[in-house]
């Protein structure tokens, strides 16, 4: 971990129980999985559904148990953490969760649910400070501070997700971690939230990890970009020369894969050869290696390491 980094993950494994055929099976959600978020960036986590972007996230806050690997935070170690330490955590890290909708508590007011963390732990020393407070998350998001007084179905989508994240800054966390805050709102909608999530960056020095599917909307906001694919991490670069020059077959393949409406901006080389493998399956070798379209012998026995290729850019692929 250097001075500049406010969050380092290392070697993370999370593993989950399933039943298959009356059969109990670990499925290794995120597999050795090692990165950093600088102070005062957005890093950028993308991939398929199922590639394990929400479980290294939901395991970094403590929604997910960690069976192996260290996660520091400013340098001291949040996974083991207890108790009171644990609810410092609480205001430290906090999370933008995808679905508006279902984020927020439909028996309690905008103001409520705004001000529930500070609550907890006491944060205000007064009513006065706490509506204060409130005002003042609201207005940074874009809402007028009588939003306060209502009730989440009389807001929109976009509206509610200003909320949650309004909720989230208010304690002044060192980090925010965002799981696909816009992929429930209208297109039209997802830009605003967008420029508001970045204006906020610039304004409060937010350091956030934001997690997407949607290539485009991670080129938009990210200064630094991670890959994942089947639970591991492909490549790590910074985002202008991931998106110019990918170096992993799959993130080649995966921004082939994004529509474009003008055929001559088009890109050849999309995913072509379907799902990714069952995670029931045991994976040997490159978990990419059957869809890969560069694949040889060494790849399906060889799992490749994720090695420094410039101070900016890691990939881990035997060819790159």
């Amino acid at each position: 971990m250097t001075s500049q980094d406010i969050l380092s993950v290392r070697n993370l494994h999370t593993t989950f129980t399933a039943k298959r055929a009356g059969r109990k099976y670990k499925i290794r959600a995120v597999s050795d999985v090692s990165f950093s978020v600088r102070r005062g960036e957005v890093l950028g986590i993308v991939g398929e559904s199922g590639s394990g972007k929400t479980t290294v996230g939901r395991t970094i806050i403590g929604l997910e148990r960690a069976e192996a690997g260290d996660v520091q935070l400013n340098g001291k170690d949040i996974l083991s953490n207890k108790n009171r330490a644990a609810r410092e955590l609480s205001l430290k890290v906090r999370m933008v969760f995808q679905d508006p909708y279902a984020s927020l508590n439909p028996r309690r007011t905008v103001a409520d649910s705004v001000a529930e963390t500070g609550d907890i732990h006491g944060i205000f020393s007064s009513r006065s400070e706490r509506e204060r407070r409130v005002a003042e998350a609201l207005t940074q998001v874009g809402l007028d501070p009588s939003f306060g007084a209502r009730f989440p179905h009389e807001l929109s989508g976009g509206q509610r997700q200003r909320v949650g994240i309004a909720r989230a800054i208010l304690p002044a966390p060192d980090l925010i971690i965002a799981d696909e805050p816009v992929s429930a709102l209208d297109v039209s909608i997802q830009a605003q939230v967008l420029n508001l999530m970045a204006d906020l960056k610039e304004q409060l020095g937010l350091t956030m990890m934001f997690i997407s599917h949607d290539l485009g909307v991670v080129a938009q906001i990210s200064d630094r970009v991670a890959v994942m694919y089947l639970g591991n991490l492909v490549e790590v670069s910074d985002a202008r020369s991931l998106f110019d020059d990918p170096l992993h077959p799959y993130t080649r393949l995966l921004i082939a894969s994004v529509p474009r409406i003008d055929p001559a901006l088009r890109i050849s080389g999309g995913i072509e050869k379907g799902e990714p493998p069952s995670r029931f399956a045991e994976v040997r070798g490159c978990p990419f290696s059957d869809r890969c379209p560069i694949a040889a012998d060494r790849c399906l026995s060889e799992r490749p390491e994720l090695r420094q290729k410039t101070a900016e850019r890691a990939v881990a692929c035997h060819f790159a």
